[in-house]
C-alpha cells in the first residue's frame, strides 16, 4: 500500500479536542494582515489569492479590533458611536458589516485616535 502522508482521525461531537503541537495562542492572536502575508509567503500554498477571488468581501474582525484597541463592547461602541447591539452581532457572527459599515471599520482601524477625536469634536 502506498503511503500518502495523510492521517485519518475519528473525532464525534463532544469528544476533547484531539492534541496537536499546534500553539493555538499563536494562532488566534495573528492579525487578517499576518495571516494573508503567511499564505502569500508559503510555497506549499496554492497559488490563487483567495481574498481577490470574484464574491470574496473582506469582513474586518470586529473583536481583533477592538482588543487591539484595549476597549470593552460598551467602549468600543460608545466612542465610534455603533450600537453595542449592533456590535455584538458583528463579534458574534451573527450578522455581518455590510459595505459602508465595513469601510467605517476599515477607517478605524487605520487611524482610530483620529476618528475618535474627530467624532468627538463633533458631539
Amino acid at each position: 500500500m502506498k503511503k500518502t502522508g495523510l492521517v485519518s482521525v475519528e473525532h464525534n461531537p463532544g469528544d476533547p479536542p484531539i492534541k496537536t503541537t499546534t500553539d493555538w495562542a499563536a494562532v488566534d492572536a495573528l492579525t487578517d494582515e499576518q495571516i494573508e502575508a503567511a499564505v502569500r509567503d508559503d510555497p506549499d500554498a496554492a497559488p490563487i489569492n483567495f481574498f481577490e477571488q470574484p464574491g470574496f468581501v473582506r469582513v474586518p474582525n470586529v473583536k481583533k479590533l477592538r482588543e487591539r484597541l484595549g476597549l470593552t463592547q460598551e467602549a468600543f461602541a460608545a466612542t465610534y458611536r455603533i450600537p453595542v447591539g449592533t456590535l455584538r452581532d458583528w463579534e458574534q457572527c451573527r450578522k455581518f458589516p455590510d459595505a459602508p459599515a465595513r469601510a467605517y471599520l476599515t477607517v478605524i482601524a487605520r487611524n482610530p485616535g483620529a476618528v475618535a477625536s474627530l467624532l468627538g469634536e463633533a458631539a
